[in-house]
């Protein structure tokens, strides 16, 4: 299976449809993140996204797979986020930004002869988990989740803002790669050069009322999902679009 090299720097769409589909055959639960948990209040947080074009779109600068070559370090940088601050009791917030759009059936992705339209069954996949952030914090600046592509990706755990889960990457490079294994923080857009629509990216936000989640390791989107029922005070979200086909 084709995968981006250290030579190329450049990751391959192909590659990660028939990584992903592999994937999900595996376990499709570690790749998704499910239905938001029920708030505690009716509190709604208010969450930004910066670097957004005029008509809310993702730049190709925060994609992992960009329209066009560009060095490594001008590429998959992630996008500054900040929201309001939480009710009376928040002790820590988490971050999710899932795309809701990935075609269901896998195979699919950048398949010769197939074009996906609006009407194909569609998923959710995580592309960036944050957890146990501390209250103080209401602002990730651009850059801090991802400065750039870097092929070997980035380590999950602790930060000095966070702990980074797993995200959709960590199944997108084959065993004999060298480059296989979980991979942290930020990773942007890659959609299908295929697919007739932009996918659509949530970036939620949630204050929690307790200081961890108690998520050590390797984690997922459904983890994070789970170990937060119940503990849920306000939530809020971002939306932006991105497309393989945009300029």
């Amino acid at each position: 299976m084709p995968v981006a090299s250290e030579t190329s720097h450049w990751p391959s769409y192909a590659a990660l449809g028939a990584a992903l589909g592999a994937a999900v055959l595996a376990g499709p639960g570690r790749l998704a993140a499910a239905g938001a948990p029920a708030t505690a209040t009716e509190v709604n947080l208010k969450v930004a996204l910066g670097g957004l074009t005029a008509d809310g779109r993702l730049p190709a600068s925060a994609a992992y797979c960009p329209p066009r070559r560009m060095d490594p370090a001008a590429y998959n940088v992630s996008p500054s986020v900040s929201w309001s601050r939480g009710p009376r009791g928040t002790r820590s917030y988490a971050l999710i930004m899932t795309d809701i759009d990935v075609p269901k059936d896998l195979s699919l992705i950048n398949k010769a002869g197939v074009t996906l339209s609006a009407d194909t069954p569609r998923v959710p996949f995580v592309h960036w988990l944050l957890v146990d952030i501390p209250p103080r914090i209401t602002r990730l600046r651009r850059g801090e989740e991802s400065a750039g592509f870097v092929l070997a990706g980035k380590p999950v755990g602790p930060t000095d803002h966070g702990v980074r889960g797993a995200n959709v990457y960590s199944f997108y490079y084959s065993k004999d790669s060298g480059l296989a294994g979980p991979r942290g923080g930020y990773d942007g857009p890659c959609p299908p050069q295929n697919d007739r629509i932009a996918h659509r990216y949530i970036t939620r936000i949630y204050a929690l009322d307790v200081p961890t989640l108690g998520l050590h390791g390797v984690f997922f989107g459904d983890d994070a999902q789970s170990a937060m029922q119940g503990h849920v005070l306000a939530q809020g979200e971002a939306d932006a679009t991105y497309s393989a086909l945009q300029p």
